[in-house]
């Protein structure tokens, strides 16, 4: 596919089931060649945000009372309209947010496996729990909560939105849906031919600036904001919720350590980690941010990634001989790059890596060669912090008491891996690890892991949880009934 093909789509809001013009549009620009304007996205008013919201909870008077096998008709419905257009839909992902064309494919591959696992889950989910004594009967029941305030971010926000999507429609809630600026077609494409196979209002998109996202969420219908992204904004998210004391959901960001024990197979393990650390160009929040090295190994380790690094050719998300893209946005490029000239000038030794592919257009797109760091002290910049970007520093160690100390030195808590030939060895060790998710010889959620786990993390990686049936939860309330007898 060509990066040349732009077709520059208008997007609209979405309330009550009618797309929704506005006074005013933003464009979305490719990361990959920021010449090219690829989308028109019109920008709501607080008014706008308003009529949002009450569309929803008017459907939610009725919605509320529909039955299972009508939401999962509808999940159904979700799951072929993703297949059917998965082409179409990763193209215009790409030229949104930059990744590769494959990651976008593999993105809505993802989001099929979300609808289904949750298909899967609710099937059981909403049996009542009754238990009775001579004296009384008690009934522990579980209903919608309302109104859903659902916030994505841009890296992933297929999956990212059908992940909140899916869960809410299923336990019978309606949405309001905020996509990021920084990728908001894809996802509202979708959503609009979701929206169609519901009564109006049950799902609403709009899109604005700190303005609109305020008005959504201080609004006193909205019961439950959930959202996906940064620190720093659920801080605020936080505050505005705080006045109506509403429920919060928040899956935030991660600083996941890898740890290599010296048992382990080396040659094998590289390409996985390597691949986690610089998946989407780093832009993942459970990607390997700090990978942890036996000392005896730490040589032979940092030469073998380089060498695989290096084979990476970083070029425009559509080109079929790209594979390792560009970032998404400029202040992601611009704190990445600022964070890589810290570390030359500390005494850190950083390379980086790999093949431009289309030098001349090198500067027409957020670019950054992935990089390796060694001899990086453990509380140095780049070790403590969240790059999210295309630079992993390699960390060396002398005991498993020390590396599972360093681990653990961080406010993060979301994903993590131990790499090791030895399962009953990484399950101890996984054990020790301050985490939400640990994964073993892996970093990332097989099918079955998908299906089971639930996805989140400690401390200040987040509140709550995504998928699984523990997911569902997220998204209703319990009603408990004791009959007296």
């Amino acid at each position: 596919m060509s990066a040349q093909e732009v077709q520059v789509k208008e997007i609209q809001l979405l309330i009550n089931n009618q797309e929704v013009a506005t006074d005013k549009y933003v464009e979305v620009r490719d990361p990959g060649r920021l010449t090219d304007v690829v989308g028109r996205v019109a920008q709501a008013t607080v008014e706008q945000v308003n009529t949002a919201v009450e569309a929803a909870h008017s459907a939610f008077q009725t919605w509320r009372h529909s039955t299972l096998d009508e939401r999962l008709e509808v999940l159904y419905k979700i799951e072929c309209l993703l297949k059917e257009e998965a082409s179409e839909l990763a193209a215009t992902l790409s030229r949104e947010n930059g990744v590769l064309y494959s990651t976008s494919l593999g993105e809505i591959d993802m989001a099929v496996r979300a609808v289904q696992a949750t298909v899967k889950n609710a099937k059981s989910f909403f049996h009542p729990i009754i238990k009775e004594d001579g004296d009384s009967w008690v009934s522990i029941e579980k209903r919608p909560i309302g109104v859903i305030a659902g916030i994505v971010p841009w890296n992933a926000p297929m999956v990212l939105t059908i992940q909140k999507v899916a869960p809410a429609i299923v336990t019978g809630n309606t949405l309001v849906m905020k996509p990021s600026p920084n990728a908001p077609m894809g996802v509202s494409l979708v959503l609009k031919k979701i929206a169609s196979f519901l009564p109006p209002g049950v799902i609403n998109v709009i899109h604005g600036d700190v303005e609109v996202g305020s008005a959504l969420n201080k609004h006193r219908h909205v019961r439950k904001i959930s959202f996906t992204g940064g620190g720093q904004i659920a801080k605020y998210i936080m505050k505005d919720a705080a006045d109506s004391l509403k429920n919060i959901h928040f899956e935030l960001g991660g600083n996941d350590p890898a740890i290599v024990l010296d048992d382990a197979d080396i040659d094998d393990i590289i390409p996985k980690i390597v691949g986690s650390a610089f998946r989407r160009s780093g832009q993942v929040c459970f990607a390997i941010k700090r990978v942890y090295v036996p000392e005896n190994l730490y040589d032979t380790f940092y030469e073998k990634v380089c060498q695989f690094v290096g084979q990476y050719k970083v070029g425009h998300g559509l080109d079929e001989k790209a594979t390792f893209a560009p970032v998404n946005n400029k202040n992601q490029y611009d704190q990445v790059n600022q964070l890589i000239e810290r570390i030359k000038n500390s005494n850190a030794k950083i390379v980086q890596l790999g093949e431009k592919l289309d030098p001349e257009n090198w500067d027409n797109g957020f670019y950054i060669l992935p990089a390796v760091v060694r001899d990086v002290d453990p509380k140095q910049e780049i070790v403590t912090c969240e790059q999210f970007g295309p630079v992993i520093p390699l960390v060396s160690y002398q005991t498993e008491e020390e590396v599972v100390k360093m681990a653990n030195d961080t406010e993060y808590g979301l994903g993590s891996s131990i790499w090791t030939g030895n399962f009953d060895r990484g399950l101890r060790i996984a054990r020790q690890i301050e985490a939400g998710m640990t994964f073993i010889n892996g970093s990332g959620q097989s099918h079955l892991g998908y299906e089971l786990m639930p996805f989140g993390g400690v401390k200040q990686s987040g509140i709550g949880r995504e998928n699984s049936e523990i997911g569902l939860t997220e998204f209703i309330e319990y009603h408990a009934i004791n009959y007296h007898k």
